[in-house]
């Protein structure tokens, strides 16, 4: 049986015995109550409140202008549908990077606010401190390395991150620090997958990969992307499970001529 099946309610214990057992953690974003609730329902591991509601939910280009008010709001309305996955919410830019306890104050209102499992954090030893203190005070720190994409304006692009010798080794021993510091799992995001499953091999919290390969603990997707809401995002290492764009849209179209043609509503849809 695996620990997957066996647990009610998934908990960071649960996701460090999944990787003790080999066994894959699943993960994806969900930003509202009802797609929150249809992806537990599912079996979703975890469920991740990511920051990417900037983009696919306010039309962003990045993720930097989210703010934490907008984030806690979408942490409510998520775990407000979940009964049994993990749920992590993004801490927004801005709003740990500056000191520790902003960093501890920021984790605080998430917690107490959304009722949300963990949250998650990017960056290694520049915000070690950030990630000690949250963890000091019980909260559960997912750290994230690789593409960070609140650092889009340093890297000036979204391409394949650590594939030099000097930026892999900084990122192993980002993540090594991170361990130490108490996080319970880390997203390395588009890496070489060698580098993925060196990492996820040395750590023994789980390694949970978007873009890093096979060789990780776990993978998470946009939830966007996978049911293929967005069509302009095609990376080598998205997975498209649905076109829901167009269905979606051949639905709104069917509707419209049922209401045109005063097919819509018929008889049986309306009251006597």
């Amino acid at each position: 049986m695996s620990v997957q099946k066996e647990v009610k309610r998934v908990t960071t214990h649960v996701l460090a015995e999944m990787k003790l057992r080999g066994e894959k953690i699943s993960m994806l974003t969900s930003y509202d109550y009802s797609m929150a609730k249809l992806v537990d329902q599912a079996g979703i591991d975890v469920i991740l409140v990511g920051d990417s509601a900037s983009n696919v939910m306010a039309g962003n280009e990045t993720t930097l202008p989210i703010t934490l008010d907008q984030m806690i709001y979408h942490g409510k309305s998520v775990v407000k549908g979940v009964s049994r996955a993990l749920v992590v919410v993004d801490m927004p830019f801005g709003t740990y990077q500056g000191n520790p306890l902003e960093a501890l104050s920021s984790a605080i209102r998430i917690m107490k606010i959304t009722h949300a499992d963990a949250v998650k954090l990017e960056g290694g030893k520049e915000v070690i401190d950030s990630v000690e203190r949250i963890v000091m005070a019980g909260i559960p720190v997912m750290g994230h390395l690789g593409l960070m994409p609140q650092s889009i304006h340093k890297y000036g692009t979204y391409t394949v991150r650590a594939k030099e010798e000097l930026e892999a080794k900084k990122l192993l021993e980002d993540a090594i620090l991170l361990e130490q510091a108490g996080c319970f799992a880390i997203v390395l995001e588009k890496i070489p997958a060698k580098l993925g499953t060196q990492v996820a091999q040395k750590l023994k919290i789980p390694v949970i990969g978007i873009g890093a390969g096979g060789g990780v603990d776990g993978q998470v997707l946009v939830i966007h992307d996978m049911l293929g809401l967005t069509q302009e995002f095609s990376p080598r290492f998205l997975r498209r499970y649905l076109n829901l764009a167009s269905e979606i849209k051949g639905a709104v179209e069917h509707y419209v001529a049922d209401v045109k043609s005063r097919d819509f509503p018929n008889e049986k849809e309306q009251y006597d």
